[in-house]
C-alpha cells in the first residue's frame, strides 16, 4: 500500500506549480487509457475465439471510457486535456514499439502484468494528492472483470503447454524493466511530476528512502501478479 501523506494537500487550484503537476499526471494517465484501449482492440484481432474477441473488445472500450473523467478534470483546471496529453504520446508509444506481443498470450500477459505496473505507480503517486485529485486516480486505476478474464485464459494455456509458461515468464520480466525505465524517463523528462514526487515546504513527497520502498512495493505487486498467472518471475 502507498505511503500515506503527513499533511493534508491543498486543492489543484491552491498552487499553481501542483496543478501543473495534477495535469500532467492526468493526462499522463488519460493518454496511458487511450494506448490501452488501441493496443486491446488490436490484441482482440489475434483472439482464438469469438468469445474472446468480444471480450477483450468490452475491454478495450472500457478504458476509453475512462478517459472522459480524466479530460473533464484536467479542462476544469484551465488546460486543453489534448495539448496536455502531448508530451507523453511518444514515450508512451515508444514502450508499446518496444513490447509489441507476438502473439494471443504474450497480449494477454503485457495488459495484465504492465497495465498492472503501471496502475500501482500512479496509486502510489495518488496517496500525495489532494482528496478531489486522488479519487479521480484511483477510480481510473479499477481493473473490473480484465484481471479475471486474462488469469484464466493464460493458466488454461500453461496446463495445455508447460514450455508455454517458460516464455511468458520471460516476457513478465521484460516488461516489468521496460515498464520501470519508461516509468522514470516520464518522470525525469517533466519538472512539474519531479517536483511533485519530491513534494515541498507544504506538501509531503517521497525521500530517496520511501522512494525505495515505493520501488520494493511495486516489485512486489509485480511477483503477486506472474505468481497469479502461474508464471515464476
Amino acid at each position: 500500500m502507498a505511503e500515506s501523506a503527513d499533511t493534508t494537500v491543498l486543492g489543484a487550484d491552491a498552487d499553481p506549480a501542483y496543478r501543473e503537476a495534477v495535469i500532467d499526471l492526468l493526462a499522463a494517465i488519460a493518454y496511458g487509457e487511450i494506448s490501452a484501449f488501441e493496443r486491446l482492440a488490436e490484441d482482440a484481432k489475434l483472439a482464438p475465439s469469438l468469445a474472446d474477441k468480444f471480450d477483450l473488445a468490452t475491454m478495450a472500450s472500457g478504458e476509453l471510457t475512462k478517459v472522459h473523467a480524466l479530460h473533464d478534470r484536467i479542462r476544469a483546471l484551465g488546460a486543453d486535456p489534448f495539448h496536455a496529453m502531448i508530451p507523453f504520446r511518444e514515450p508512451l508509444d515508444e514502450f508499446h514499439r518496444h513490447t509489441a506481443p507476438a502473439d494471443w498470450y504474450e497480449g494477454l500477459v503485457k495488459a495484465y502484468v504492465g497495465d498492472g505496473l503501471a496502475n500501482d505507480f500512479y496509486r502510489e503517486i495518488a496517496a500525495y494528492l489532494d482528496p478531489e485529485t486522488r479519487d479521480l486516480v484511483v477510480s481510473s486505476m479499477e481493473e473490473g472483470t480484465h484481471a479475471t478474464f486474462v488469469v484464466d485464459r493464460v493458466r488454461a494455456a500453461i496446463a495445455d503447454d508447460a514450455r508455454l509458461g517458460g516464455r511468458l515468464a520471460l516476457w513478465g520480466r521484460r516488461l516489468m524493466g521496460e515498464a520501470l525505465t519508461q516509468a522514470q524517463r516520464v518522470a525525469a523528462d517533466r519538472d512539474a511530476l519531479t517536483a511533485l514526487l519530491a513534494g515541498g515546504v507544504d506538501r509531503p513527497g517521497l525521500d530517496l528512502a520511501a522512494m525505495g520502498r515505493m520501488f520494493t512495493r511495486l516489485t512486489e505487486r509485480h511477483l503477486a501478479r506472474m505468481a497469479e498467472l502461474g508464471l515464476e518471475a
